[in-house]
């Protein structure tokens, strides 16, 4: 998947999730990545996106993985979206098989508690993944194996939380 070669990168210390909400869509549905040529339209479309998204959940504590969900499915041409917990001795088959297939994969990590998204958005070769890191505006490469033993670095922390992804059988 190709980025916009235009800086994207969240505007303030609790937008990244809405940031990678917005990279998601963009990636998913062409009506929307139109919008990013706009100028200001990024900055202003996280602060849209984290007041849709939040109903009752405090702006400080970020973005959930349902919201996250819940974002991207609005654009995903009738893909639902669901979220799961990072598991031990994770194979990231799923999350493998969905990048690959072209959809982009938010990941939730943190150090003991989750506080920073991420966005998988390309495979790069057979260990490892593209990742847009949203407060750089960059797109970063994970190790595969960085992920399954939680020992991630360039993305803020090192522990992956979850992972949100498109449901099997739309």
């Amino acid at each position: 998947m190709e980025l916009p070669p235009i800086p994207l990168r969240q505007h303030d210390g609790v937008s990244c999730g809405p940031s990678v909400a917005i990279v998601a869509g963009a990636l998913l549905d062409p009506g929307y990545r139109s919008e990013l040529s706009t100028a200001g339209w990024f900055a202003a479309e996280q602060g849209q996106v984290h007041r849709a998204m939040r109903r009752i959940w405090p702006r400080f504590l970020g973005m959930t993985p349902t919201a996250m969900a819940r974002a991207i499915s609005g654009h995903s041409g009738g893909m639902r979206y669901r979220w799961r917990l990072v598991r031990r001795h994770d194979r990231l088959l799923d999350v493998r098989e969905a990048v690959l297939l072209g959809w982009p994969v938010p990941m939730l990590v943190g150090r003991f508690i989750p506080r920073h998204w991420v966005l998988l958005v390309g495979v790069a070769g057979t260990q490892a993944f593209q990742c847009y890191e949203p407060s750089s505006g960059e797109v970063r490469t994970v190790a595969a194996d960085a992920i399954r033993v939680a020992r991630l670095t360039g993305v803020g922390f090192p522990r992956p939380v979850a992972f949100v992804l498109p449901a099997r059988g739309r």
